[in-house]
């Protein structure tokens, strides 16, 4: 048996050698023709031509479009209107996103002072072990274009400066808008798709020749819950142009319906839509992601609240109406330093400069929550006040959102309103060093008003 089993081991040492060499040469491979794919896919691809707009035409484009200079790592510059994933975002009030690489006011913090979070570990339903560790302080980074001045590209690192000169670093490849690449409408070029591999950087400019409105979808979107939302639309967090379409499967055929003769799209199953045509016609569209369960929800930038995301869970219909074209690039100001006062559960009130959630420092950033299938993207300028309800055992409470114009939204205790909140720093006048304040001792935040021109 002893002589069996060395014989085994002999036969094992002398066959994973060609095993592993044989896995190595398949890895090459692959390797190679990865790089192969990846050299042909990194190339710029001419896009379809737009309408009105040959290459060495004098183009020019409406106000609320992305409008800048990209320059390729090659040197190679292309200036026009610009579209990201060259079907996605097209406006400045649409949202760049990434994903911070640091978290750079975690510094202020003294690391014990940090809150940490259970980690338990069951074994068959029974818990044998309570691990705590450090909160995650890994950040989202959101910001309109209409607030970015320059998007630089370097290796991993995406970085992005805003009108304000606030900088941040994004790790590109963690579900960075930056990779979808963009599309470019240049005059002398023509309209190309140039992937991010192939960017240094894009510059963000107004259009220095006013052109033609757009089509940009609009409407009113109502929810399972009875909740209504009225702006510019983005549905399947994509199409917001008229020029875009709506795919599906009708009577076995496969159908496609450009945006602008659409008049509604009604959920009918959960797999299915009712989709009202110009003319009165209502078609029954199902077989595609869009007009199904794969719905990533409809964006609607409501006044009201910024922007909200009407996941497909909650989306009853979406009626279209006329809208205008939007805001332009000088419409949204550099933004200043989030200030206001924090009062805690141990009767202390703090003012000064904030930092919320150790992230949003300023007024144009956002606060993000949740509500019956809605989240809700706020602006720190529409924000009046917080109220932190008090944990009972039968689970966090609603928060208390007042907004500037007096409406209050009763939003759940997750995202930047949960445990997950990693507490706030307050910078008070003439103190070089922050106070830190925990989230669960923070009663309520109090904001001030920020400076008229935001």
């Amino acid at each position: 048996m002893l002589r069996a089993r060395h014989a085994s081991v002999r036969n094992l040492l002398t066959v994973a050698p060609r095993r592993i060499a044989a896995a190595l040469l398949v890895l090459i491979a692959l390797a190679a023709g990865y790089r192969i794919l990846t050299r042909r896919a990194y190339s710029p691809a001419p896009a379809p031509p737009a309408a009105g707009a040959p290459p060495g035409s004098d183009q020019s484009v409406h106000p609320s479009f992305l409008y800048g200079i990209v320059t390729t790592v090659d040197g190679v510059t292309y200036e026009g209107r610009l579209r990201w994933g060259g079907t996605q975002e097209a406006f400045w009030s649409d949202y760049f996103n990434g994903q911070k690489k640091q978290n750079s006011w975690a510094a202020q913090v003294p690391p014990e002072r940090l809150p940490t979070e259970r980690h338990p570990i069951a074994f068959f339903g029974i818990e044998i072990v309570n691990r705590e560790r450090p909160i995650d302080l890994t950040r989202l980074f959101m910001a309109r274009f209409g607030d970015i001045a320059l998007i630089q590209a370097s290796g991993r690192d995406v970085r992005v400066t805003l009108k304000s000169g606030a900088v941040f670093d994004l790790d590109r490849f963690s579900a960075s808008d930056f990779d979808d690449g963009v599309r470019v409408w240049d005059a002398s070029r023509g309209v190309t798709d140039l992937d991010s591999i192939r960017i240094r950087t894009i510059e963000l400019l107004p259009p220095p020749r006013p052109g033609a409105a757009p089509h940009r979808l609009h409407g009113t979107v109502r929810t399972r819950h009875g909740r209504e939302f009225t702006g510019f639309l983005q549905w399947d967090r994509e199409q917001s142009l008229g020029s875009d379409h709506l795919s599906g499967q009708a009577a076995r055929a496969e159908r496609t319906i450009p945006f602008h003769a659409i008049r509604s799209i009604a959920r009918r199953t959960p797999d299915s839509s009712l989709v009202s045509i110009d003319g009165g016609a209502a078609i029954v569209l199902s077989g595609n992601r869009s007009v199904g369960e794969g719905n990533r929800g409809v964006y609607v930038d409501d006044p009201r609240f910024g922007r909200v995301l009407v996941s497909w869970q909650s989306f009853d219909r979406v009626d279209f109406s006329p809208g205008g074209s939007g805001p332009a690039y000088d419409d949204f100001p550099p933004g200043s330093p989030l200030t206001g006062a924090v009062t805690t559960r141990d009767g202390r009130s703090l003012s000064g400069r904030l930092v919320y959630d150790l992230d949003e420092s300023e007024f144009t950033e956002t606060l993000d929550a949740p509500s019956e299938g809605v989240d809700y993207t706020i602006p720190f300028t529409l924000i009046a006040s917080i109220a932190i309800p008090v944990p009972t055992q039968s689970g966090p409470r609603r928060a208390t959102v007042t907004l500037r114009d007096g409406m209050q939204l009763q939003l759940e205790s997750t995202g930047d309103l949960g445990p997950g909140n990693a507490g706030l720093l307050i910078f008070a006048a003439g103190n070089p060093s922050p106070a830190y304040v925990p989230w669960n001792n923070v009663v309520q935040i109090a904001l001030d008003r920020p400076p008229a021109n935001e």
